[in-house]
Order: C-alpha cells, then sequence, then structure tokens
C-alpha cells in the first residue's frame, strides 16, 4: 500500500504550541497532538497547512518551515512537520475532528497523556533545536 502523504502544523503564539485532543469522528479518538491531516491532490504542504488549521480549529496561519519528517508508527502516512505563526485569533474547533484544544508550552504537552510516540519525539528531540 502507498503511504499518503499529510502535513504537522505546530502552531506557535510566543512560548506556547497548540495542542488538540483528537474528537470522535477522526481514528484513534482522544489522543492529544499538534492539528494534522492529509494534503489534496494537487495541493502543496504550505496549502494543507493553511486549510486544515482554517478547517479544524478556525485560525488563519503563516507556514514558516518544514522542521522534520516522519511517518505514522502504522506507516500509512508520510508526516510533513511546519511550524507557523498564529499570533491571533480564537481557537473555534471542529467538534468532529476537535475533542479538546489548548495552547501549552513544550514541556506541558510532553505531560499530556496519550501521545502518539513520533509527536513526542519531536517535541524531545526537534522542537528544542528550532
Amino acid at each position: 500500500m502507498e503511504q499518503r502523504q499529510a502535513i504537522v502544523a505546530v502552531l506557535r503564539r510566543g512560548d506556547r504550541v497548540l495542542a488538540i485532543r483528537r474528537g470522535p469522528a477522526v481514528a484513534r479518538p482522544g489522543y492529544w497532538q499538534p492539528l494534522s491531516g492529509t494534503l489534496e491532490p494537487g495541493e502543496t504542504q504550505e496549502q494543507a497547512v493553511i486549510r486544515e488549521v482554517r478547517e479544524e480549529v478556525g485560525l488563519t496561519v503563516v507556514p514558516l518551515a518544514k522542521v522534520w519528517e516522519s511517518e505514522t508508527d502504522d506507516h500509512r502516512f508520510r508526516l510533513h512537520w511546519w511550524t507557523a505563526h498564529a499570533d491571533t485569533g480564537e481557537v473555534v474547533p471542529d467538534p468532529d475532528e476537535v475533542a479538546e484544544a489548548c495552547w501549552v508550552t513544550p514541556g506541558e504537552f510532553l505531560t499530556l497523556d496519550p501521545v502518539f510516540d513520533g509527536d513526542r519525539e519531536f517535541f524531545e528531540r526537534i522542537l528544542p533545536g528550532l
């Protein structure tokens, strides 16, 4: 089976990042993570970051840089990790996709449970160097 392409949007506001708890209409509900979603045909990664963030939490963001690549633990998705600024606006979660959202420090993210191993690796190993 061919791997699908997806983005992970690490939204920053000051020293905090947006963490969401997966909603009831998505696979693996209840997990905490940064925002993510699959690329649509013909869409660039930057366009996917902007669209997914708008759809899932109603924010307008500016993608900054691709900072990492990984894959999901089931190997179904290649994840393209992007940082993005979300300096203004109120988080308005799509209730099907996002059960809860909060701005946390990277250290606070690591205390959330459950989280995916790849997300933990990003927050422990990649984010501190950015």
